[in-house]
């Protein structure tokens, strides 16, 4: 908790429900991290989603035959989400697989995840809209990926829509795009994206009088 007496949950909530992604960039550059926000390529599936939650991470690279078991530790990677985390998966630019779909939404769903941001393809698209899920991607493909691409761990750093992203990373993400929050710096970054859209109010509201 922060010397107010709030929790992490609340500094998430305040994310969600009252800042955007382009004030935290901005203040997040004041603190001199520059490279916070990923690269324009990761779009969220339908424009009112967003996305807030620690980063659980997944690694997968291109495969050219079918592994003898193709999903373990794809499952073992989602069966190791928590509440409140959101699956960031790194494909290395993949463009043959489709590592994301309604299966793997639905069971992330259930372990309380908040959503999934890829750097690569999803499918299963229309479903996963009518779940309400949350997905940031680069594109839709209709393929499966188990003779196309395997997880190789998860829970390790991986480079993500150009950024560097730590397990227990914070991410946040709207239609702008999304941007990396480390958790040292979730109080700090909060307080001064509040204080910016505050102060950005009161010149709007004094302008229009």
């Amino acid at each position: 908790m922060d010397s107010n007496g709030r929790s992490e949950a609340q500094f998430f909530d305040l994310l969600r429900t009252r800042l955007y992604t382009s004030v935290v960039s901005d203040v997040l550059d004041r603190q001199g991290l520059l490279d916070q926000a990923m690269a324009a390529r990761i779009r969220p599936i339908e424009p009112k989603m967003r996305l807030v939650g620690k980063a659980h991470t997944v690694l997968s690279a291109d495969v050219y035959q079918r592994p003898e078991n193709p999903y373990v530790k794809e499952i073992a990677a989602v069966d190791a989400l928590k509440p409140g985390d959101v699956m960031v998966a790194a494909t290395n630019g993949s463009e043959r697989t489709c590592l994301w779909g309604e299966l793997l939404s639905t069971a992330a769903r259930a372990r309380g995840a908040t959503g999934c941001l890829i750097d690569g393809h999803t499918r299963d698209v229309t479903r996963i809209l009518e779940m309400g899920f949350p997905v940031f991607c680069t594109g839709f493909r209709p393929v499966d990926s188990s003779s196309r691409s395997t997880v190789i761990d998860y829970g390790c750093p991986v480079r993500c829509g150009d950024v560097l992203v730590n397990p227990g990373d914070i991410i946040f993400a709207d239609f702008d795009g999304v941007v990396v929050i480390p958790p040292d710096l979730l109080e700090l970054t909060v307080r001064l994206a509040l204080k910016k859209v505050e102060g950005e109010n009161a010149s709007a509201t004094s302008s229009a009088c």
